[in-house]
């Protein structure tokens, strides 16, 4: 019997893209044998970055993981977790605040997919604390970002503020 392959979906708004966010796809990486990284394009949220700018962030700064598919999606997390036959979602969890929301958005999807299974990572400590909008007001006032987020974000940062 052949192995079945396992499809990981990394989904996020990625508005910038952070280290913490690069630190979990390599750890999703390794878990499965695809790994889609997809960035939410919600027309409701404001953001920083295009949605084409942030494919391109996740496009350059995943370029050394092999089997990294980078796209974007609307609509439900689990319909285009079906759509790409994704048998995991992956999730960071940084603090007792992300638990509370991420397993509460687990249980919501897990009822409406049940062919999907809900896999939380935990980032290397550093980059614990980090999120997109502390970095976009860190870089708003003219801190420096070099260490968490990837050059080309921080460049595009620098180029906004």
């Amino acid at each position: 019997m052949a192995k079945k392959t396992i499809i990981g979906l990394y989904p996020g708004s990625f508005d910038p893209v952070t280290n913490g966010h690069l630190d979990i796809a390599q750890r999703a990486h390794k878990i499965c044998d695809q790994l889609h990284i997809a960035v939410v394009a919600n027309p409701s949220k404001k953001v920083l970055f295009s949605v084409e700018e942030r494919v391109d962030f996740l496009k350059k700064t995943t370029r050394h993981l092999p089997k990294v598919v980078i796209s974007s999606f609307n609509g439900l997390l689990v319909d285009y977790a079906r759509h790409i036959k994704a048998g995991m979602i992956f999730r960071g969890l940084r603090a007792v605040a992300d638990f509370e929301y991420e397993f509460q958005m687990a249980l919501i999807n897990r009822s409406l997919y049940h062919g999907i299974e809900i896999v939380f990572l935990v980032p290397n400590e550093k980059f614990i604390f980090l999120s997109s909008s502390a970095i976009k007001e860190v870089a708003m006032l003219k801190g420096d970002v070099s260490g968490f987020v990837p050059a080309v974000v921080e460049k595009a940062l620098r180029k906004i503020y």
